[in-house]
């Protein structure tokens, strides 16, 4: 019989012990969310003269509550991705897009909205970024934990304001490049704390995050004079033929479950960014925002009780500065409108 150590009997206590009735609790509360979201899709149906009395409130909290849904998808998204991550990058694009394409077409049809729309050069300049930030950060996710990945890929708005500060002629604030330095203390704190993270993999994300950037900054410019699921509709489209193209050339099988993966990403992709919208539309940007970054503990959630990714104290805690430095990035912008 084996004889154990303290710190060795501790770990296998802890893996025995602690780890099982963590996933577990862990497991009850996803359960008792997606409860409650059934209940207030019905409850929307029925509405009281409470809700007209303090109707403000009432479209803050359905808002906050569809941000945290959108990131609940996403994180559905990435975490279908890993699953499949042996599988060629080319694959990933083109299911992500074609099931996308699928729900965007029928919306456009019902609602007999144009589907050509009206600059198509811009639109294609749009896909044409969208489909490459697309292509990196689903790279990322297949060489690197996705909680890392998802953090870094969140740098996006900082280079949405200096390309909007370069082609846009906007103004950045003083204050916002105190963000900026924030949130970069934490990658480096991340690169240096997390060994799975290789030198490729940082570049790749990174340059996922400049190019994500640059698509945010060419959806302002693209502004009213597009309808949004029109924009999306061409992205997705974009993407899917060529997502389709590399697969004729780059193709490895999947196998049973794999395919409904496969088959999830462009149902996950499409209700995340409905309903992140849906939220945008229902109280303020910089309301709603902040609870966009759940999406990092969401996946470092998903990441250690699906693929035993493990986080240590200092990773997460540069992955907390990071988000601090995007959270405040927004609180100095609505401020400065305001």
């Amino acid at each position: 019989k084996k004889e154990y150590t303290g710190l060795e009997l501790a770990e296998k206590q802890y893996c025995d012990y602690f780890l099982p009735a963590l996933r577990q609790y862990l497991f009850e509360r996803i359960a008792r969310f997606c409860r409650l979201f059934l209940l207030l899709k019905k409850a929307e149906k029925k509405t009281t003269k409470a809700a007209h009395n303090n109707r403000s409130l009432h479209y803050l909290n359905r808002a906050i509550f569809y941000m945290i849904f959108a990131t609940l998808c996403f994180t559905a998204q990435n975490s279908a991705i890993r699953f499949v991550d042996h599988l060629e990058t080319t694959q990933l694009v083109f299911f992500r897009s074609f099931g996308s394409v699928i729900f965007c077409l029928f919306v456009l049809i019902r609602n007999g909205i144009p589907i050509g729309g009206n600059n198509k050069k811009i639109l294609l300049l749009r896909s044409a970024t969208g489909l490459t930030g697309m292509f990196l950060f689903f790279y990322a996710l297949q060489i690197m934990p996705m909680a890392s990945a998802v953090s870094l890929r969140y740098l996006s708005p900082f280079f949405t304001a200096l390309f909007a500060m370069w082609l846009l002629k906007e103004r950045v604030i003083k204050w916002q490049w105190l963000c900026f330095l924030i949130a970069f203390i934490g990658v480096i704190m991340l690169k240096g704390f997390d060994l799975r993270i290789s030198a490729v993999g940082l570049i790749v994300t990174l340059s996922c995050a400049v190019i994500s950037g640059l698509v945010y900054t060419i959806i302002r410019k693209i502004g009213k004079s597009e309808h949004p699921v029109v924009v999306v509709n061409y992205f997705m489209s974009f993407s899917a033929i060529v997502g389709g193209i590399g697969c004729l050339f780059f193709w490895k099988q999947p196998e049973g479950w794999e395919w409904l993966a496969l088959a999830s990403l462009g149902l996950f992709g499409f209700f995340g960014q409905l309903y992140m919208t849906k939220s945008l539309q229902n109280a303020e940007a910089n309301l709603v925002t902040p609870f966009k970054y759940a999406e990092v503990i969401f996946t470092i959630i998903a990441g250690w009780m699906i693929f035993s990714e493990y986080q240590t104290v200092w990773t997460i805690f540069a992955m907390l500065i990071i988000v601090i430095g995007l959270v405040l990035n927004v609180y100095v912008k609505e401020k400065f409108k305001q």
